[in-house]
């Protein structure tokens, strides 16, 4: 199992670990997919993602990529980008607890959630897309644009900049900062306090209607922006 569930007073906790950098392949999709379903029927009231000491994510297994073909490569971006876009229109607050490094599709995933916390420590916080030669994608962009301050989004994207977690807070693009060695979670859940008084029902509502014209339009594009398209 890359991906650990558990519930306690209404707030559930997805926590990834692999052991290494918690690399997304099909599996990690496919068991964030199932996580993500047991929130809603648990009619959870926040949602916190995280990772396991040292890495949040590393993003997509660059490794596993080369090896499969390019129809299995176009299906395996789909998942991505669907999974992602899942997290963006989460009926319920999202949070990322960010336990260590974040990058690419790492980061993705934590600028797809609402509020953005991370442990303090020589960590990288990396949309690395251009500087290894992938464009970025609309949805991506779509994204990171939610989380990431208009005055920064071009060193964030265009320019592959690496924060350090300090760094990140100084511009904005995390909402709080947890020393190393602290507990992460514990910090998390005393500080989204506020987001357990919403009426769930008017924020699940609010956020689709904020999010999802958007977000369809981007999902449109795909098809011309998958790796075996000759639209990019």
């Amino acid at each position: 199992m890359k991906i650990k569930y558990t519930l306690d007073d209404q707030i559930a906790v997805i926590t990834m670990d692999d052991g290494k950098a918690n690399a997304m392949d099909f599996v990690f999709f496919e068991e964030m997919g199932n996580a993500l379903d047991q929130v809603e029927n648990d009619d959870a009231k926040i949602l916190i993602i995280t990772g396991r000491p040292g890495f949040f994510s590393g993003g997509l297994d660059l490794k596993m990529m080369p090896t499969i073909s390019t129809v299995e490569l176009d299906l395996f971006i789909e998942t991505f980008t669907k999974t992602m876009l899942r997290i963006f229109l989460f009926p319920v607050p999202t949070i990322a607890a960010c336990s260590g490094h974040v990058i690419a599709g790492g980061a993705i995933l934590a600028f797809a959630c609402d509020r953005i916390y991370s442990t303090s420590g020589l960590y990288k916080i990396q949309m690395n897309e251009v500087a290894i030669g992938m464009p970025v994608p609309s949805w991506m962009l779509l994204i990171s644009e939610s989380a990431v301050p208009s005055r920064w989004i071009t060193e964030a994207i265009l320019h592959a900049h690496v924060y350090s977690p300090k760094e990140a807070l100084e511009r904005d693009i995390l909402d709080g900062l947890v020393d190393e060695g602290d507990d992460l979670i514990a910090h998390v859940k005393s500080s989204v306090g506020d987001l357990l008084n919403l009426n769930l029902d008017a924020y699940a509502v609010t956020k689709k209607r904020m999010r999802r014209q958007m977000a369809d339009h981007v999902l449109a594009l795909l098809k011309n922006e998958l790796p075996g398209s000759t639209g990019h």
